[in-house]
């Protein structure tokens, strides 16, 4: 089954506009839960909080089309900081809002508190290149988190596709991206070392990724998982995903998703 978003009702949710939700919730420092779920039990959550979240719209939209590549050295090394859990760890990568074709540059740090702390700037170059502004922006951002800079030059190696419905929920200001058709392909820079030939696509077509962003606390839909029988899963697009095309990289931080929820090629 391939699961789209018009599995899940989203257009029964009461709306918000962008500029309420980044007021309200913007949480670019916060604590990141992820769960893989079947469409119903998502749909199941949906219909539990009707009443209480609301779904952001843009233009009559509930459900927006994204695009990300993602950048690492030759070397995978942020890839491998995430495979061997170091604690200060990094991720860059250009994200296209395919609806309107915005783009920007954002880099993620992982602290020692286990925070996700995310910056961004906008990206008007092609988003598998890194002009030199970008390259500055990411060293900068990366050398205040105390993340020793990437020791060689950034390539694009991973690109991901998927569409995306956001929650705010007003209670306690926490959001919850729902992704549904998620597909990874492999770059042509990729290719160096991962044994995987350049444009093998997967796809993770019959789950639904829901992801909370909280200040640290766990919040109301997190519960309601708890309660349903889903935990934490440890999925990250980009290192599980590069993982399912690259069985040779060291992956256990990442095998018992894969084998709950098997990526299939596409």
């Amino acid at each position: 089954m391939t699961v789209t978003a018009d599995h899940l009702p989203v257009t029964e949710l009461a709306p918000l506009g962008l500029d309420e939700l980044t007021a309200r919730a913007a949480l670019l420092t916060r604590v990141d839960r992820k769960y893989v779920v079947p469409v119903d039990d998502a749909a199941r959550l949906l219909d539990r909080l009707r009443g209480t979240a609301r779904v952001l719209e843009i233009d009559g939209e509930r459900t927006f089309g994204y695009a990300s590549v993602y950048f690492d050295t030759a070397a995978l090394d942020s890839y491998l900081l995430a495979a061997r859990r170091r604690p200060l760890r990094w991720k860059v990568r250009t994200r296209t809002y395919l609806a309107s074709d915005e783009r920007w540059l954002e880099v993620k740090t992982r602290d020692r508190r286990g925070r996700t702390v995310k910056h961004r700037a906008p990206h008007d170059a092609d988003p598998a290149h890194l002009t030199s502004d970008g390259t500055g922006f990411v060293d900068a951002v990366l050398g205040a988190a105390g993340v020793t800079a990437p020791p060689a030059p950034l390539r694009p190696t991973l690109v991901t596709r998927y569409q995306r419905s956001t929650l705010h929920l007003p209670d306690d200001d926490s959001r919850v991206t729902l992704d549904t058709e998620l597909v990874c392909t492999l770059t042509p820079d990729a290719v160096v070392g991962l044994h995987a030939g350049a444009g093998r696509r997967v796809a993770l077509p019959d789950r639904v990724v829901v992801e909370t962003k909280t200040a640290g606390h766990a919040s109301a839909v997190d519960h309601l998982l708890w309660r349903a029988g889903h935990r934490p899963s440890r999925i990250s697009k980009y290192a599980t995903g590069l993982a399912a095309l690259a069985p040779a990289l060291p992956a256990s931080r990442w095998r018992p998703v894969l084998r709950r929820h098997p990526f299939l090629e596409a």
